[in-house]
């Protein structure tokens, strides 16, 4: 059967009343499960592009321009970004890529419109600086806009000191590039290995570092419900605590949560976090026991029991 092509796209949910999203356009955000890859869209194809603009530049210069690669000449563009999250800056970065932009401050926002122009534009630097790469001092494929894309996070370090004794089924909530499950996967007393995460870059960079039979890919929410995650022996993670670059408490709690729901009575959770993160009470709360296992550097180790 064959499948329409993508006339109009939408790169994440920019706030209501900010932007007109056209009807049926194809949501292309890599941070919402189950989108289209901007990437794969044909050059010149799109009659026109709304974005909510990353907050990193490197990874904010990479979704414009693989956006002006896709949308046709005249096709409309309108991109917006909180301006201390990349709005500041988000005009000049269009009129560097040879955009002409009608730019207005709205509700902390600044939103850019254009029509996208004739001819080259300098698409080729800012679509290779944040491309997936491979690099040396992580010796794994990463690419940047992923969590800790360019250097092993302090919190990952101290769970990877501490954790001992994961055996059986597990899984590893919100993966990353794959480092956590490396290190699990060492064991030969893992039998499989689940490994989710809600960016698909970093489930593609996680296949590519991950190379072991027992491990299996999942891009997915995991604030959502997942009847297929029960009965584990293990779960491990270093949880999220921002959201759109705001800091969410409750991203981290509800990740406790979903492990609690996820293990098998006698299960273990491994987790990372901040120390000044108040996950204790929910620890508490979910699990029969948990143990302060590590504590460095402004960063705690948790290991609690189903």
């Amino acid at each position: 059967m064959s499948v329409s092509p993508i006339a109009q796209a939408l790169y994440g949910l920019p706030p209501a009343g900010l932007a007109d999203v056209p009807d049926g356009a194809a949501q292309v955000s890599p941070l919402i499960p189950g989108s289209a890859r901007i990437e794969d869209i044909p050059a010149a194809s799109l009659d026109g592009l709304v974005m909510l603009a990353p907050p990193g530049t490197i990874e904010r210069r990479y979704g414009l321009a693989q956006a002006l690669r896709a949308v046709r000449p005249g096709g409309r563009m309108v991109v917006l970004a909180p301006k201390d999250k990349g709005g500041a800056r988000l005009g000049r970065e269009l009129r560097e890529l040879g955009c002409a932009i009608a730019e207005e401050p709205r509700r902390h926002h600044r939103i850019c419109a254009l029509m996208r122009p004739d001819g080259e534009l300098p698409l080729a630097e800012p679509i290779a600086a944040g491309a997936p790469r491979h690099i040396e001092n992580l010796a794994l494929c990463t690419q940047p806009g992923i969590f800790s894309w360019d250097r092993l996070d302090p919190g990952t370090a101290l769970l990877l000191a501490n954790l001992t004794g994961v055996a059986g089924r597990g899984a590893d909530f919100g993966c990353g590039l794959g480092i956590l499950a490396r290190a699990v996967l060492a064991d030969p007393a893992v039998t499989a290995l689940t490994l989710i995460d809600i960016d698909r870059r970093a489930v593609e960079m996680a296949r590519r570092n991950v190379c072991d039979p027992r491990a299996a890919f999942r891009w997915a929410d995991l604030r959502d419900p997942d009847p297929g995650l029960s009965r584990l022996d293990f779960v491990v993670m270093n949880p999220p605590f921002h959201d759109g670059g705001a800091e969410d408490q409750a991203l981290g709690q509800t990740f406790i949560r979903r492990a609690a729901e996820s293990l098998r009575p006698g299960g273990t959770l491994w987790v990372t976090a901040n120390a000044h993160l108040p996950y204790e009470a929910i620890l508490k709360m979910a699990f029969r026991a948990a143990t302060l296992k590590a504590s460095a550097n402004g960063y705690k180790v948790y290991e609690a029991r189903a």
